[in-house]
């Protein structure tokens, strides 16, 4: 019996050999693959300036910090998303702001968003979960009402489309990963498309110690910058991924769409459907108190079935980091929910068909009574 791991990235033979090619070239950090790679996101984001990182919480972290945003500053996100979220405010010295999320779209509620700004709300920083996009109609709105700056993380979201346009071709700054277990991969690394020629030289600095240096090779230092460039080596795997990126996002929505033909428990909440979901991951809502089912000892029945879970992802402001800053169980029950009920089921491009039945099959035959 095949193992079903819960995601799988896929490299081709093309790609692979692009690799070896920079490893013989004695080229490996930052160089014209990085440039390369760097305008076919471009291209594909439908020409937005495009800076890659190491990672995307790098990225994020760079954003608000192009932002200025510091000690003092509050940034609304949301209280479901993985650690890197909050993270990133907190270690620029500003305070995340969490508000609950849609229980169908996993989306930050934007009704509480308007709730939670405060005259020390800098900026929101909203999560397209699982490759659905948020309403970025209303946030925009809510934003432009407020001046605050909008920071999104699309990790999950690279190809998600919101009313027929790409999610980081518009709007102010929008962050992509790039890890192993995304749409595409780049081995580990990220992006910020932004639409600012001043705010891009900028990030540049941010990115890479803070170096200037003028038309004769001079360099100065302007500011404290960290240090996120993206190897060539990197950027050559990006480079064929992108390639592939429309199809792979294809067939994960013919995947999905076979998930919801299959699917038997009534009793579960599904994730919402919409035309420009990208599907990152599908992670149905699975009421293990109620069925009386531990969900650790349900996980454990799907690994010896041969079939990998995960689990995406628990309520932010139950970790102690974050409980230290006054959050307690209650404050978000959406969220909590979601922590309590979520699997996250095997979903990637190399992935059969017969492999979702068998998932679904196995699932009821482990849940149902």
């Amino acid at each position: 019996m095949d193992y079903i791991p819960f995601t799988k990235p896929f490299l081709d033979e093309e790609t692979i050999q692009g690799v070896a090619d920079v490893m013989r070239s004695g080229w490996l950090a930052s160089g014209p693959k990085v440039i390369e790679f760097e305008s076919s996101l471009s291209d594909y984001l439908g020409g937005r300036i495009v800076k890659s990182f190491t990672s995307a919480t790098g990225a994020l972290e760079v954003a608000l910090e192009l932002c200025d945003i510091g000690e003092g500053d509050e940034v609304i996100t949301p209280a479901m998303s993985f650690a890197a979220t909050p993270n990133v405010i907190l270690r620029v010295g500003a305070k995340p702001v969490f508000v609950d999320v849609d229980p169908d779209t996993r989306n930050i509620d934007l009704d509480q968003v308007k709730s939670a700004i405060t005259p020390k709300t800098r900026a929101i920083m909203p999560v397209h979960f699982a490759g659905l996009s948020v309403d970025c109609d209303r946030l925009y709105d809510i934003a432009q009402k407020h001046g605050l700056r909008v920071i999104e993380d699309a990790a999950h979201a690279i190809g998600t489309r919101h009313k027929g346009r790409k999610i980081g071709s518009f709007g102010d700054i929008v962050s992509f990963s790039f890890h192993p277990n995304k749409n595409m991969t780049t081995i580990e690394g990220g992006a910020l498309s932004i639409s600012d020629p001043t705010e891009a030289r900028k990030l540049d600095q941010l990115r890479f110690h803070g170096i200037v240096k003028d038309g004769e090779g001079n360099m100065d230092v302007a500011l404290p910058g960290g240090k996120y460039n993206l190897s060539d080596v990197a950027a050559r795997v990006g480079i064929g991924q992108i390639k592939n990126l429309d199809s792979f996002n294809e067939k994960r929505n013919q995947l999905v769409d076979r998930y919801f033909e299959c699917w038997e428990l009534e009793a579960c909440l599904l994730p919402a459907k919409d035309e420009g979901h990208s599907w990152h991951m599908f992670a149905p809502l699975i009421p293990f108190e109620r069925l009386g089912f531990p969900r650790s000892e349900f996980i454990r029945a799907m690994h010896g079935q041969g079939i990998g879970v995960g689990i995406h992802y628990p309520a932010l402001h139950l970790f102690s980091l974050y409980r230290k800053l006054g959050y307690r169980e209650g404050d978000f029950p959406h969220a909590e929910r979601i922590g309590r009920e979520t699997v996250t089921l095997p979903l990637f491009p190399m992935m059969r068909m017969e492999d979702v039945e068998r998932v679904c099959r196995t699932v009821s035959g482990i849940l149902k009574p």
